[in-house]
């Protein structure tokens, strides 16, 4: 059983400073190494997961993890790692890993994100070590806000301590040149049971290392009687940074994303005022209603529109942006109000343009955000979109309606009454349509106040 303390945390040490390093040895080679977490019991064999070492494995890409099955324990959204080496006369290592929507012992600590970057460089004329990059957003223990700060230890309760972003570096100029970096994300240390786990557990997330050695025995690059070519300090890979977001739910969802630049684009507008969602290029079929294993009452909500990675998405009509960021089902989603009402859901968005702000107002056909295949799509990019109708909101979640209809006549510009969408009727199993609304909704709880495609999420939110 998992025991929630209330206690407060005390900050034990805060440290802005690198811990001490030693460089790498004269012999070492150039290389690097990272890994998404490691979880080490006494007296089991230690749990690594995405564990990559330059050159036999360069990258890794995890759409979730739990430990153990019900992740009572560890919990991460979609997280990734790479790592880079090139030795010589001008040598470079890089390593770095991003860990999203971390929960540790149901919720007790919890991350919105993990990011580390460990990157070193090493030549004749110069030397280089940086973990700059490196942070933590959204951390939270015990109810309460943790300092980011690198070297920043909490106690926790009486079980355990928890320290964030342990980093070091080291550089030596010659004998040979060599530069050596390294963070650790969070490590979490029992010092008595928790959670299922015994005394002296250790649970790790996120790690990266990366150390570069110059053969000075390598000629260089150089052209013959040029003078020396320093290594160039490897620019850290670029990743979102958002705000710090607060507390994620136990359940995985994290406000917030990826933002890209929108492109101009021109959509033809439907009489009434809506647009197709997808930019460009889409094919999609008719699987309203089609079995769904891991959603709300086993079927298909809504739609699967297919279209190239990175294809713009439109707001389909006049309204409100809400919901932004991520959840494990739907990966980076975001929900549409508009004037009227009526709810719209877009799910597996690779990124969300600079317009995907809460609460903002939008118009119809602005790009909001990119087709991707984030949540429960990887591998296969499309838009997951659903039409959630302002008469139908007191269903919760099954208030909706096939958009297949009214896709197609959005794609030829048609205006079209959303009574032509299906009603998928569990009781029955089989399909009724939607009478034309007999009143308007003036006032409703906010159906995106939830993840949407949680299991009976909206049920509770607007149920008494």
């Amino acid at each position: 059983m998992i025991r929630l303390l209330a206690a407060s945390l005390v900050v034990l040490a805060v440290s802005t400073t690198l811990a001490a390093a030693a460089p790498p040895t004269s012999t070492a080679d150039t290389g690097a190494d990272a890994y998404l977490a490691q979880i080490t019991v006494p007296d089991r064999d230690p749990v690594v997961l995405g564990a990559l070492e330059w050159p036999t494995s360069t990258t890794t890409d995890v759409q979730s993890f739990q430990y153990p099955e019900d992740g009572s324990v560890v919990s991460l959204g979609r997280s990734h790692a790479n790592v880079f080496a090139s030795g010589g006369s001008a040598a470079l290592a890089s390593a770095d890993s991003e860990v999203i929507v971390l929960s540790l012992f149901g919720g007790e600590i919890v991350a919105a994100q993990i990011n580390l970057t460990a990157s070193t460089g090493a030549s004749g004329r110069s030397v280089s070590a940086s973990v700059e990059s490196s942070g933590v957003q959204g951390l939270r223990a015990l109810g309460q806000d943790v300092p980011s700060t690198p070297g920043t230890t909490v106690q926790l309760a009486d079980w355990g301590s928890l320290t964030v972003l342990t980093e070091s570096s080291a550089v030596r100029k010659k004998n040979p040149p060599g530069a050596q970096a390294s963070v650790v994300g969070l490590r979490v240390q029992l010092t008595a049971e928790h959670g299922g786990l015994p005394a002296g557990s250790e649970i790790v997330i996120g790690g990266v290392h990366a150390a570069a050695v110059a053969d000075v025995s390598a000629p260089p690059s150089a052209k013959p009687n040029a003078a020396p070519v320093p290594a160039p300090a490897p620019k850290p890979i670029a990743r979102p940074k958002p705000a710090p977001a607060p507390e994620p739910h136990v359940g995985g969802e994290v406000p917030g994303g990826p933002v890209r630049v929108a492109p101009e684009v021109s959509a033809r507008l439907s009489s009434g005022g809506y647009v197709f969602p997808v930019y460009g290029p889409a094919s999609f079929g008719d699987s309203f209603g089609a079995p769904r294993a891991d959603v709300e009452g086993g079927w298909h909500h809504g739609e699967d529109i297919f279209a190239p990675a990175g294809t713009p998405l439109l707001a389909v009509a006049d309204g409100t942006l809400h919901t932004i960021g991520f959840n494990r089902l739907g990966g980076y989603r975001l929900w549409l109000r508009d004037v009227e009402g009526n709810e719209f859901y877009y799910a597996h968005l690779s990124a969300y343009s600079p317009l995907a702000v809460e609460g903002k107002a939008v118009k119809a056909g602005e790009v909001i955000g990119f087709v991707g295949d984030t949540g429960d799509a990887k591998g296969t990019p499309h838009l997951h979109f659903e039409i959630h109708p302002a008469s139908m909101l007191g269903l919760g979640y099954n208030g909706v309606v096939a958009p297949y209809p009214i896709l197609l006549a959005w794609r030829r510009a048609d205006d079209i009454a959303f009574s032509a969408g299906r009603v998928y009727v569990r009781s029955k199993q089989t399909s009724s349509t939607l009478p034309p609304p007999g009143a308007l909704l003036l006032e409703s709880q906010d159906i995106g106040s939830t993840s949407g495609l949680v299991p009976g999420a909206l049920e509770r939110v607007l149920g008494p």
